[in-house]
């Protein structure tokens, strides 16, 4: 009987399937665009309202703007996230005055078991505006997790992201964001979405931060900034 207790939880462990992981990972990067847009002071702390999510209080901007171009990068991430699609997100934050990018939040994701259909192919390391780039290498397998420990994990990265404005140099001036998704080359874009270049920070900082893992993906994070004069 005992026995039996413990197939059905390994059964729980297992629902978290490539589908349910993907959409948990998109999720994840919902929550870090509006995250790092109230700690960064993109927009005024006034634009945000607070909701509970993996135990903590996280802020998401109220601003319509705001909230409708996050929403439409959330649509075709979720498509490209449960297609396997995606090696990598990154937030670019920019001076508006000079144009020059200060700020660059990387997320690179590595996914574990992709559709059989998927095929390896080289192509350019070019991004597109808001979007594509090949995978990587094919990791080893995460181990069997809880809902409750991969929530746990997110949680201690929102963390680290709150703790980073003790290192990370004010942001002077008005700054905008972009988001670049990279996503293999056979993917499906949408009209909207235009090619990019990485945006990187020339000449900045660059600080490893911490990732979670569920059965098929690992999400890692790392921010890169410029040096204040």
């Amino acid at each position: 009987m005992s026995s039996a207790a413990t197939d059905k939880d390994k059964s729980k462990i297992h629902k978290l399937s490539l589908k349910g992981s993907a959409k948990l990972v998109a999720e994840f990067f919902q929550y870090s665009i509006h995250t790092i847009l109230f700690q960064r002071g993109v927009y005024p702390a006034e634009d945000f309202t607070a909701v509970k999510k993996y135990g903590l209080n996280m802020l998401v901007s109220s601003d319509d703007q705001v909230r409708a171009y996050i929403k439409k990068i959330m649509s075709q991430l979720d498509k490209w996230m449960v297609g396997g699609k995606i090696s990598k997100l990154v937030i670019v934050i920019t001076n508006k005055d000079t144009g020059e990018h200060v700020e660059r939040w990387q997320f690179d994701v590595q996914i574990f078991a992709k559709p059989s259909k998927s095929k390896s192919s080289k192509s350019s390391s070019q991004p597109q505006s808001e979007n594509t780039n090949p995978s990587g290498a094919q990791p080893a397998s995460a181990g069997e997790k809880t809902e409750a420990e991969i929530q746990s994990e997110i949680a201690a990265i929102f963390r680290q992201i709150t703790a980073s404005v003790t290192f990370l140099p004010q942001l002077n001036g008005d700054c905008t964001f972009n988001v670049l998704v990279y996503a293999d080359a056979d993917s499906e874009v949408p009209v909207e979405w235009g090619d990019s270049d990485a945006k990187e920070i020339v000449n900045g900082e660059r600080v490893q931060l911490r990732g979670f893992s569920t059965a098929n993906h690992r999400v890692d994070t790392l921010v890169s900034y410029r040096l204040a004069d």
